[in-house]
């Protein structure tokens, strides 16, 4: 709870230090490895044998457009424990929104870390409660409580630029969802360390696949690929065991020549009207 609580209050600080970006964070480095060593290890199982990692305790599920918006639809409690399929780490995948039509937007605390962010800072989403309230309550100059319909405004938006639409879990932040970032390449600390080799990012269960007699070769697919997917051979190409079916390719491409199509080995999508239906009907 106190990991929990000190995450939420103090996101910027939190996150700066994390990254590497506050001024002190050289200095506390080897008293922040101990710390970080210490959660991580508290966060185990009562198995002895099992190893709990980093990503375990806090990571995120790719989710496109549409999903997205769908989880800032939501108008009633939601219910949905132990999302293995959909979120495959040892914790933190529940879905449980209390209230989920309350919802936050603050200032991306990645950005914010960054001497020259990407714009505009106001991005991540906090869904539900006590999450949406707790952060608005203190960090009142950088969040601020918005409708479904301006959430999905953000979302949109941030599709447009290229930027990645994640549902994040985190075992301090009661070992469920609890917000939509939407991540850069050049800020977002998950996307860093997903390309770093930290696999703490669940793909959305889709992949990218190209009509090859609509593709015209112009290339944009290519350079806004955010995990470096696709590559140029005439037409844009696929690279199946990279791509994460984020989406972000569909609306860059003038030809319309980009869809997602379903992939078994890649998961099952977080699609939570979806989730709700199969639930209600147990």
């Amino acid at each position: 709870l106190l990991h929990g609580y000190l995450y939420a209050r103090f996101p910027y600080f939190y996150i700066a230090m994390g990254t590497g970006q506050h001024p002190l964070a050289k200095r506390l480095a080897p008293l922040l490895a101990w710390i970080g060593n210490l959660i991580i290890k508290n966060a185990g199982s009562s198995d002895p044998a099992a190893t709990v990692k980093f990503a375990d305790t806090y990571h995120g599920k790719v989710v496109p457009l549409q999903a997205a918006r769908q989880l800032v639809s939501v108008h009633e409690p939601v219910n949905l424990p132990n999302l293995e399929p959909i979120v495959p780490y040892a914790k933190a995948r529940d879905i449980i929104l209390k209230n989920p039509d309350h919802i936050a937007v603050m200032y991306c605390p990645c950005r914010t870390a960054r001497e020259h962010p990407c714009l505009p800072l106001d991005v991540c989403l906090e869904v539900g409660e006590p999450f949406a309230s707790f952060v608005v309550e203190h960090n009142p100059q950088k969040a601020r409580m918005i409708t479904s319909e301006e959430a999905q405004t953000i979302l949109e938006a941030e599709d447009k630029r290229g930027h990645v639409h994640h549902a994040f879990f985190k075992d301090a932040m009661l070992g469920r969802f609890y917000a939509i970032c939407n991540c850069c390449t050049c800020c977002c600390a998950a996307l860093q360390a997903q390309r770093n080799g930290t696999p703490m990012l669940a793909s959305s269960g889709y992949a990218a696949q190209v009509e090859a007699n609509q593709c015209a070769g112009c290339g944009n697919c290519v350079e806004i690929c955010p995990f470096d997917a696709l590559t140029l051979d005439g037409m844009a190409r696929v690279d199946v065991e990279r791509c994460m079916g984020c989406g972000v390719c569909l609306g860059q491409c003038p030809a319309g020549a980009i869809s997602l199509t379903r992939m078994e080995s890649k998961g099952t999508p977080l699609e939570i009207e979806a989730l709700m239906q199969a639930a209600s009907m147990r």
